[in-house]
């Protein structure tokens, strides 16, 4: 914090921009930190408030904008792809999508904040085909009310800032030997569930050609259900022929429905 606090004091607005930049494309950096100490250095009159509220916002509409069309444009992939370092990328997706499901296209408003869900949002909405107007509208304004709060934290709280920068730089050598053990210790807890969760699979899965030929050889104990999500799916959508259509956000009424006496596959986007 201390070294970030100077960064941004001695390089501004350059620094907080790259920074909010990196961190809306899914790069592992503290954007938050960054606008707090930003805000603490326009407390102190190093940087102007309106400048940096412009430029962090600049720098966020930027990155979102690149991740909602790279979204649009690899799907699925790319949003696998950011889920990389989870255990299990599947429920990293479903996580933030489940956002989507419950408060639509507002999310945006507030997916800034959850964290998981921030780098997540903007290629989500791409690839489900949101029209880029109502994007661009959305993020703007979620990209304002997160950077107006810790823009706010880090002004409204700039000598609680200062002295845990002070109390950072005497316990410099502490605070170091403490992230690395910190680091180490979840590395090993990391590997740990990695291993225990590959090792319990439980989601049963098939190839295409496996159930294709199930069905070709005329068996009548086989149901294919389709359970794309919204943004995937709507009622003119192709499906599998011979196949039925779930609601998901419907799932506990429509498994009731479903017959007990044959094997379910289940297909998703």
């Amino acid at each position: 914090m201390d070294n970030l606090v100077g960064t941004i004091s001695q390089h501004g607005y350059a620094v907080v921009f790259l920074i909010v930049l990196a961190e809306a494309c899914g790069l592992p950096v503290p954007a938050a930190l960054a606008l707090i100490a930003a805000g603490a250095a326009a407390a102190a009159h190093i940087l102007s408030v309106p400048a940096v509220f412009a430029d962090a916002v600049a720098a966020m509409m930027v990155g979102d904008v690149l991740m909602f069309f790279l979204g649009r444009y690899t799907g699925w992939g790319l949003l696998a792809a950011l889920c990389r370092l989870s255990l299990n990328p599947e429920t990293c997706i479903l996580r933030s999508a489940e956002s989507f499901y419950k408060h639509g296209k507002v999310t945006l408003l507030f997916a800034k904040f959850i964290p998981g869900v921030n780098t997540m949002a903007p290629p989500l909405a791409g690839s489900m085909k949101m029209r880029t107007l109502q994007f661009l509208q959305l993020d703007f304004v979620g990209a304002c009310l997160y950077t107006l709060a810790y823009l706010g934290a880090g002004y409204a709280f700039r000598d609680l800032v200062a002295r845990i920068t002070r109390g950072l730089q005497s316990a410099s050598h502490v605070g170091a030997e403490v992230v690395l053990a910190a680091i180490l210790v979840f590395a090993a807890y990391r590997m740990v569930k990695y291993r225990r969760f590959k090792s319990s699979d439980v989601v049963p899965r098939v190839t295409t050609a496996e159930l294709a030929n199930r069905v070709a050889d005329g068996n009548h104990d086989v149901l294919i259900v389709d359970v794309r999500s919204h943004g995937y799916y709507d009622s003119g959508a192709n499906r599998i022929a011979g196949s039925i259509r779930l609601e998901p956000n419907r799932l506990s009424e429509e498994l009731k429905a479903l017959p007990r006496d044959k094997d379910i596959f289940v297909y998703c986007t």
